[in-house]
């Protein structure tokens, strides 16, 4: 039966190596948990580790996180849907937003529920997801401004999860300028500049993130250890928090090239020959774990003599080479992970989540 596992040791490492980098820069940051899907067992561990706050994109997931631990901070980190205000109001004290309009309703339920409701304004930077226009800024915060039970606390902006748009430190820059640009139009004191996520943090290790800009938000670094920007490890992180065990059902040599007229398969996809395989056999293993629960692309296996041939609803297809002598049915085979991929599988109820 394939499952997930979560190395406790690994992930309080990665935790640790971040909060001394941020530590060091004198910048606040929170985690991103949306990866783990709300899954009760991961989300304890992220607490333990004395997490200040985290951010979501499920309101269900920060219900979870609020029941687990109340105290924790809790920040939505998209702009809400008009149909989960509600839920947005009683479990996010935070929220992300790019509209005037929703955030007029957040003000409504917050007076409803008796509470006050913080804010972050996302700004464009380029990317083109969510975020107003530099040039809408005044007039947007003006509105904003006059509403009750609304409390705006940061400025914010996302890039590269779109488009792929680079941050840099011009564009920083810019963002830091939209907050003084605020402050000193309305009079009122923006206490948070959140600069971005795991893609921002080469600009900050090689001391290029502005002073203004003084939050981060984190997920993908902390789970993989990922210098995003260089695509490869930052030095002295942990790459494998999060691994896939598969079982093995089947091992047999067969043909390489496959046998028969052939068309597209059930994804869509035209098998292309190569034609050196003419005649040649390996060993193909099946493993299983399928598209329902990730795409081939997402994983790496550990044992890199293992290469993925593709894969179907519900079965994963490797080849073994010549020798299979290491490997029999019911064995396991275990892959490193891309975030994507762990993404589907922590959202599939097919694969057991495990802490180990």
């Amino acid at each position: 039966m394939a499952y997930l596992t979560l190395d406790r040791a690994k992930l309080k490492h990665n935790y640790l190596f971040l909060d001394r980098l941020f530590r060091e820069h004198k910048k606040d940051w929170a985690v991103v948990t949306k990866l783990l899907c709300g899954n009760e067992a991961y989300l304890e561990e992220v607490l333990k580790l004395g997490v200040k706050e985290v951010c979501d994109s499920r309101a269900s997931n920060l219900a979870r996180i609020k029941e687990l631990d109340p105290g924790v901070q809790t920040v939505y980190i998209k702009p809400p849907a008009p149909g989960a205000i509600e839920q947005v109001v009683r479990y996010a004290d935070v929220s992300f937003n790019s509209e005037s309009s929703t955030i007029r309703l957040l003000s409504e339920e917050a007076r409803r529920q008796g509470k006050n409701h913080k804010v972050t304004i996302m700004i464009e930077l380029g990317d083109l997801r969510e975020g107003i226009m530099g040039k809408n800024l005044v007039s947007f915060y003006k509105k904003v401004f006059e509403l009750p039970n609304i409390e705006v606390v940061a400025i914010g902006a996302n890039l590269n999860c779109l488009h792929g748009v680079m941050p840099s430190e011009d564009k920083l820059i810019q963002l830091s300028l939209y907050k003084q640009l605020i402050e000193a139009t309305f009079h009122k004191k923006i206490p948070w500049v959140s600069g971005g996520t795991s893609v921002v943090l080469p600009l900050l290790k090689r001391r290029q993130a502005p002073a203004a800009i003084n939050h981060f938000r984190i997920g993908e670094t902390l789970f993989f250890g990922n210098d995003i920007v260089n695509n490869q490890p930052f030095e002295g992180m942990k790459t494998d928090v999060i691994r896939l065990y598969t079982e093995i059902i089947e091992i047999t040599k067969k043909p390489k090239v496959p046998i028969g007229m052939m068309s597209t398969n059930p994804s869509g996809e035209l098998f292309e020959i190569d034609e050196s395989d003419y005649g040649r056999e390996s060993y193909r293993a099946i493993l299983d774990v399928g598209l329902l629960d990730i795409l081939p692309e997402f994983l790496i296996p550990e044992d890199e003599g293992i290469a993925i041939v593709n894969a179907s609803s519900d079965m994963l297809i490797v080849d073994l080479g010549e020798n299979s002598g290491k490997y029999k049915v019911g064995a396991l085979i275990s892959f490193r992970l891309k975030y994507m991929g762990a993404l589907r599988l922590l959202n599939s109820d097919y694969i057991e989540k495990r802490v180990v």
